[in-house]
């Protein structure tokens, strides 16, 4: 049945002003980078800026050297994405698809996994890093990022959606599990890969609370530690506190924009079957 023309535009109508309410705030932040000190303290706060300018975001870079840690935080999160691809991706194509004892109790015991809050796990895996004299160090940033419970729980649904039957004339004409595994399912995990890979760049690239307790050199801070310590230094200059945020959010938004359609595929593909 035909939905009415009124109905349809009062749905549309209600829609648009979600969306309008929903990226109000981030227009609204990229406004007042742009603003002079003091401009968007003021009441009512202006919408949008009186003379616009980038002297915030140079002050970011020259005065405050923010260029540095937003290398840091890049190599992070392109590290943990590759670390977290390499790793699940092996983890989920082997609960899914090899056979091995104890592989369904292994599984549901990660399963169970999901339920412990990661704060938890932080400070005896601090300790171990410390013993291992990995405090301060990359490498230490990454250890989190090798493995996650989720991470292999979606590869593994999304592999199980591929027919047995594929992978069986591909052993049988001689092909090795790792050939196949790259030459055979890889490929055919792509919406699952892009979505892995998404959620890993994101997760790093905002991560915060890991990166504050191993890292204790100011050179080798991420953005969202630099930023945190800016804040409590400039307390009162919310606009360039709101050019740090522009620089933290847009390059992960651009990304998610760019890969979106893959993401959401893989979200919702292959989840039902057991």
């Amino acid at each position: 049945m035909k939905a009415h023309p009124l109905r349809v535009a009062a749905l549309n109508a209600a829609l648009a002003l979600l969306a309008a309410l929903t990226l109000f705030p981030l227009a609204w932040m990229v406004s007042a980078s742009l603003m002079a000190p003091g401009e968007a303290s003021t009441f009512p706060p202006p919408l949008l800026p009186h003379a616009a300018s980038l002297d915030n975001y140079r002050a970011l870079f020259a005065a405050n050297g923010i260029g540095r840690q937003v290398l840091n935080s890049l190599a992070v999160s392109c590290g943990a994405t590759l670390l977290s691809l390499a790793i699940n991706l092996s983890a989920g194509y082997a609960f899914a698809k090899l056979r091995f004892a104890g592989r369904d109790r292994l599984f549901r015991w990660l399963l169970g996994a999901l339920v412990i809050p990661a704060q938890v796990t932080m400070m005896p895996l601090f300790l171990m890093l410390k013993e291992m004299g990995l405090v301060n160090t990359v490498a230490g940033v990454l250890v989190p990022w090798l493995a996650s419970v989720f991470g292999i729980f979606l590869v593994r649904q999304y592999t199980l959606s591929i027919p047995d039957e594929l992978i069986e004339a591909a052993r049988m004409d001689g092909a090795g599990e790792g050939r196949i595994f790259v030459s055979i399912v890889l490929p055919l995990l792509k919406p699952v890969v892009v979505t892995l890979a998404v959620l890993s760049f994101l997760g790093a690239w905002n991560d915060f609370m890991w990166p504050l307790i191993v890292l204790t050199d100011r050179e080798m801070q991420t953005l969202p530690v630099m930023l945190a310590s800016l804040s409590r230094e400039h307390v009162q200059d919310s606009e360039l506190m709101m050019a740090g945020a522009v620089i933290t959010v847009l390059p992960v938004l651009a990304l998610f924009l760019v890969l979106q359609r893959y993401y959401l595929q893989g979200l919702t593909m292959g989840g039902v079957k057991q």
